[in-house]
């Protein structure tokens, strides 16, 4: 029988085809499905997050990765009762309205997935209603913004100050991140905080709703 170290080491390789014959293997013999997820597909990411952080793992190995644990959680998923699947709170996740870039924010939303929050990835071009709407909706724990163009960053503080104004200010904690945000930026508009990477944005994530 696989070792949940097997698991990991296939996940930190970006192995989707050995991730999905472990973890059924695992399945097959009975193992608890949250161990599973947290001992063998999560506890590999989490390397993954480690060496991103160093440098020791670039984008395309960490999408790699990601998309892996994926196809193990695809999986495992349907074996848990929603209310068994922790999560570390709820994480709304787009790109503002007006940019279309996505490889820096689908890259966070893996990371927070993996790090055990449940992610919902609006996608590119939200506008701040969309992003309102989608926070009341799916009751968000934290609204995460990104722009890669410095054209684009007023979006982000229109979207806050629309949250202030239909009075849900209070109820999210809001982050913000992309190549022109700068810490400065975040609190001149009124954010929680900005990330300037992946693994820095689930920090950043924990540590708000701690």
């Amino acid at each position: 029988m696989p070792s949940f170290d097997d698991l990991s080491k296939a996940v930190l390789s970006g192995d989707d085809e050995q991730v999905k014959t472990l973890t059924k293997s695992l399945i097959d013999s009975g193992i608890d499905p949250l161990e599973i997820i947290n001992q063998g597909l999560i506890a590999g990411m989490s390397i993954v997050g480690v060496r991103f952080k160093k440098g020791d793992m670039f984008v395309p190995e960490v999408l790699m990765a990601a998309r892996a644990m994926s196809e193990g959680i695809y999986l495992v998923k349907p074996l848990i009762s929603e209310g068994d699947m922790p999560s570390e709170g709820k994480v709304l996740i787009g790109t503002v309205k007006g940019d279309l870039h996505d490889i820096g924010k689908n890259l966070v939303a893996m990371m927070m997935e993996s790090e055990g929050f449940t992610v919902i990835n609006l996608g590119v071009d939200i506008s701040p209603e969309q992003f309102v709407t989608a926070a009341k909706e799916h009751n968000a724990d934290i609204i995460a913004m990104s722009a890669l163009l410095t054209t684009t960053m007023v979006a982000m503080k229109d979207t806050i100050d629309l949250f202030v104004k239909e009075g849900l200010r209070e109820k999210v904690r809001i982050i913000i991140g992309g190549a022109p945000i700068s810490e400065e930026f975040a609190n001149e508009i009124g954010a929680d905080g900005f990330a300037p990477d992946a693994a820095s944005a689930c920090e950043l994530g924990k540590k708000l709703l701690a």
